[in-house]
């Protein structure tokens, strides 16, 4: 049995790539799920470097009212980045550029909730040779509650000759 020579550029989670043109208004891409953990707190704090008592401190926020640490927003926006799920798999040869990302806290997130994030397609601005695709984020909690909200926008390749 003669094997095909390897090559890396064929080695992908998402063969079929997309293109600006291939997206449409209300197009859902499911992140996954995530329980808030002490060890996800315990990095977040190592990595960011937040040293504020509300965010690793349960008896300081059980003093002040809260029912476990309370998770910082920084926390609860990452779980909306697009690299844990297919979106960046989909445009990998399209893709020229993250423009920007914006986000509102609506709730608070405490240790042991539960978040379903999720990206869905709601602009499409194109241009000459390329075009914005605008994702709003949203993050539930496991109570149902929208707890995050916000924004993507991502520059796209349009397809050769589509310009």
């Amino acid at each position: 049995m003669s094997a095909s020579p390897f090559d890396p550029r064929s080695h992908r989670l998402v063969p079929e790539q997309r293109w600006f043109e291939d997206f449409r208004i209300g197009e859902r891409f499911s992140l996954p799920s995530r329980t808030m953990t002490d060890a996800i707190f315990l990095a977040f704090q190592a990595a960011s470097g937040d040293n504020h008592p509300v965010h690793y401190d349960v008896e300081y926020c059980r003093a002040h009212g809260m029912p476990h640490m309370l998770a910082h927003g920084f926390q609860v926006v990452i779980q909306t980045a697009a690299g844990a799920g297919l979106f960046p798999h989909l445009v990998e040869d399209s893709l020229k550029a993250f423009l920007e990302q914006s986000s509102r806290f609506l709730l608070p997130v405490f240790v042991g909730d539960t978040l379903y994030p999720a990206l869905e397609v709601d602009e499409l601005s194109p241009n000459r040779s390329s075009g914005v695709v605008g994702l709003r984020s949203t993050v539930h909690n496991q109570r149902g509650e929208l707890v995050l909200e916000g924004r993507h926008r991502y520059l796209l390749r349009k397809r050769a000759g589509s310009a």
